[in-house]
């Protein structure tokens, strides 16, 4: 009993110290894009077509350096400015798989195979241009929880600096609570739920995809550092299955299922899991052989 607890505890503090440092850099982003982006810069910076709303916001996504927890609040703020539910989904999606930090890692992780990187960068910025699709025909409000109410009035810069300190703090302990939470649950569920029980579900073409995809979601592992896990299966799992785990991981995880449903109505973020699961699972199989 005592050993399975600390186990357990390992586990929880080794996800606190992998997501923190990207959760931080994600409130500080979100507390700068709040005070200094305007709502009439997003407005010019977004396409009025849809379709190239959607591409564009999938392919900004790797400029921002964030794991799957720090996105959530940067996206969030992103729609108090205007950004349409559309765009800033798909950003949400493949800002902590195609950003270079998290290319890079699975590129070294996989012994310098170019092939995996990209197959990985090809299925998520599809399945986020799908997802972007399908909401922007489904969803016509934001379904965001709480609206916020954006001031932009006219202030020094050290008053501006100071408030974006102030949204900084506000975020990371609105955030943090949740990745408590996920962390613990996902830390229980790595320590009580054999992985060897899972692998021997995962012997089909299809059951192996979906075992790893399972298996994403119960490890909640950070974007950064999750292709190293995944090469540790590659004797076992076929790359189809490494390519699932690897893109339905970083967009639905534990940690941020819970976050997603603080921010989102819940009927919105199951409709997400959903079309994700769905999409992560069929394109994984007809794209990577």
């Amino acid at each position: 009993m005592n050993s399975s607890l600390l186990q357990m505890n390992t586990i929880f503090i080794s996800i606190l110290i992998e997501a923190l440092p990207f959760i931080l850099l994600g409130v500080i982003i979100s507390g700068i894009i709040q005070i200094f982006v305007t709502d009439e810069m997003m407005a010019k910076a977004i396409p009025k077509n849809k379709f190239g709303a959607i591409v564009l916001a999938s392919v900004i996504g790797a400029l921002f350096p964030a794991c799957e927890c720090g996105i959530v609040p940067i996206t969030r703020r992103l729609m108090a400015k205007g950004v349409p539910l559309y765009a800033a989904i798909p950003f949400m999606l493949t800002g902590p798989i195609i950003n270079p930090v998290v290319l890079f890692a699975t590129f070294v992780a996989f012994g310098n195979d170019w092939k995996i990187m990209i197959e990985r960068g090809v299925v998520a910025f599809l399945v986020s241009l799908i997802v972007g699709l399908i909401l922007a025909f489904q969803f016509k409000t934001p379904q965001v929880k709480n609206e916020i109410h954006v001031h932009t009035a006219s202030k020094k810069m050290s008053e501006k600096i100071g408030d974006a300190l102030k949204h900084t703090i506000d975020e990371f302990f609105s955030v943090g609570k949740f990745v408590i939470i996920g962390g613990l649950i996902a830390a229980a569920m790595q320590t009580y739920v054999k992985t060897s029980t899972l692998m021997d579900l995962g012997h089909g073409v299809v059951s192996s995809n979906l075992v790893m995809m399972g298996l994403s979601y119960i490890l909640s592992l950070c974007s950064s550092a999750d292709a190293f896990i995944a090469s540790s299966f590659r004797s076992t799992f076929n790359d189809s299955a490494i390519i699932a785990f690897l893109v339905f991981g970083p967009m639905f995880d534990i940690k941020n299922t819970l976050m997603m449903l603080s921010q989102f109505k819940t009927k919105f973020v199951f409709s997400l899991f959903v079309y994700v699961f769905i999409l992560v699972l069929v394109l994984s199989l007809l794209i990577i052989h």
